[in-house]
C-alpha cells in the first residue's frame, strides 16, 4: 500500500494516498506530460546544504562483492543438479530459490553500474560480467549504459529507457493485458531500450557476449541443457509474478499524483540491497544500498512527507487490477533537443 506521512516543518510536494483515503487517481489515456526539471538534484542539494556528513556515506560497499559471489555459485551449483529434479521440484526451486537468487544478481548487476562494488571502475565492469553469467543473456553492459541515462535524463521520453511507449500505454489497458505485461516483465524492459535508443556496439559489448558464451558452456559442460534451462526459467519468474519483480513497477510508476518516484520500506529490502530505498538512491546514485537507510534516517524530514510503498505484493496486484493504473501512469518530460537525442541513440 501507497501511504503518506506529514511533517509540519517542511513545505511537502507529496499528497494525499489515494489506496488509503479512496480517492483514486483516474485512469490515463496519455502519459504524466511535465515541463520540471527531475525532483532529485533539486532535492540532493538542499539535503548536502543542511547535512553535508551524508557525502561519508558516499563510496563502495565492500560486502557487495561477497553476496554477489555467493549467490552467484548457488545459482550455479543448483543449475548443475536440475537434471536429477522431477518437473515439480524444478519449477518450486526455479521459481523460489532460482527467481530469487537470479534478482539480486540483476540488483548486484545495478550496484556495480553505479560502481558501487569496488572503488575502481574496471573492477566493477569486470565483475558485473562475472555475476551476470547466470542470467545467459549479456546484459551487464547494456544495462549500465542504459541505467546511467535514466538516472541522467530520468522521465525524458525517447532517452529514458525505463519509460514505457505509447504503443504499450495503448495495448496493456485492461487486467489480463496487464497481467501479461507484468509476466513479461523482464523481456520487455530488456527489448525496450533496443528498439527505443539503440546504441553502438562496443569491445566491452563483446566481452560481454563472449563471458555469457563462456559462462553458458561451463554450465552445459556440469548440468546440460538442463542446467541451461533452469536458468532460463529462473530468469523468467525473476521478471515475472515474483515479489522482488515489483520494484520495477514501485518505483516510477504513478500511484500517487504529483509523485514521480517512491521508496518501498519493507522486509524485502534485506535481501535486494536496499533497492526499494529508491528516492534515496537516486537523490544519492553514489551510495550504495546498504547505506541507503542510514540518508533517510539523518534526512527525515525530507522523505518522511513523501507517499510510499510497504508490500511490493500489493503493488502488483494494485498495478494488475486497479484501471486507473496502468503502463501510462509515468511521469514524460521532452526536454532534450532532438540533436542530443540523436547523439544519444548510438553514441
Amino acid at each position: 500500500m501507497c501511504q503518506d506521512r506529514k511533517v509540519e516543518d517542511l513545505t511537502s510536494t507529496a499528497t494525499i494516498d489515494p489506496v488509503q483515503l479512496n480517492k483514486p487517481i483516474e485512469a490515463k489515456d496519455d502519459f504524466y506530460w511535465v515541463g520540471t526539471d527531475e525532483p532529485h538534484a533539486t532535492r540532493r542539494k538542499s539535503i548536502l546544504a543542511k547535512y553535508p556528513e551524508i557525502k561519508k556515506l558516499f563510496g563502495h560497499c565492500p560486502k557487495t562483492k561477497y553476496v554477489a559471489a555467493l549467490v552467484f555459485f548457488l545459482q550455479t551449483f543448483i543449475s548443475s543438479q536440475a537434471r536429477y529434479m522431477s518437473w515439480p521440484i524444478f519449477l518450486v526451486t526455479s521459481y523460489i530459490i532460482g527467481g530469487t537468487c537470479h534478482h539480486v544478481l540483476v540488483l548486484a548487476m545495478h550496484e556495480l553500474s553505479h560502481n558501487l562494488g569496488f572503488k575502481k571502475m574496471s573492477h566493477n565492469r569486470l565483475y558485473s560480467l562475472f555475476i551476470s553469467g547466470p542470467l545467459i543473456f549479456p546484459a551487464a553492459v547494456a544495462f549500465k549504459g542504459y541505467h546511467l541515462e535514466h538516472h541522467r535524463y530520468q522521465g525524458e521520453d525517447g532517452v529514458d529507457g525505463d519509460l514505457p511507449t505509447q504503443w504499450e500505454g495503448r495495448v496493456f489497458n485492461t487486467t489480463f493485458k496487464k497481467l501479461i505485461f507484468v509476466i513479461l516483465q523482464m523481456a520487455v524492459y530488456a527489448l525496450r531500450p533496443c528498439i527505443v535508443m539503440p546504441k553502438a556496439l562496443t569491445r566491452w559489448h563483446m566481452y560481454n557476449i563472449l563471458s555469457s558464451v563462456v559462462y553458458t558452456s561451463i554450465v552445459y559442460t556440469l548440468g546440460g541443457y538442463l542446467g541451461i534451462f533452469y536458468l532460463i526459467v529462473s530468469l523468467f519468474w525473476s521478471g515475472g509474478l515474483h515479489p522482488l519483480a515489483a520494484h520495477f513497477i514501485s518505483e516510477h510508476y504513478v500511484f500517487t499524483e504529483g509523485q514521480e518516484t517512491y521508496s518501498y520500506y519493507g522486509i524485502l529490502n534485506k535481501v535486494s540491497f536496499n533497492v526499494g530505498y529508491h528516492n534515496e538512491h537516486h537523490d544519492f546514485p553514489f551510495i550504495p544500498g546498504s547505506r541507503l537507510p542510514k540518508v533517510r534516517e539523518i534526512a527525515s524530514e525530507f522523505y518522511d512527507t513523501l507517499p510510499y510503498h510497504t508490500s511490493w505484493v500489493r503493488v502488483m496486484y494494485e498495478f494488475i487490477t486497479n484501471p486507473a493504473i496502468g503502463a501510462f501512469s509515468r511521469v514524460k518530460r521532452s526536454q532534450v533537443d532532438k540533436s542530443q537525442k540523436s547523439k544519444l541513440h548510438w553514441d
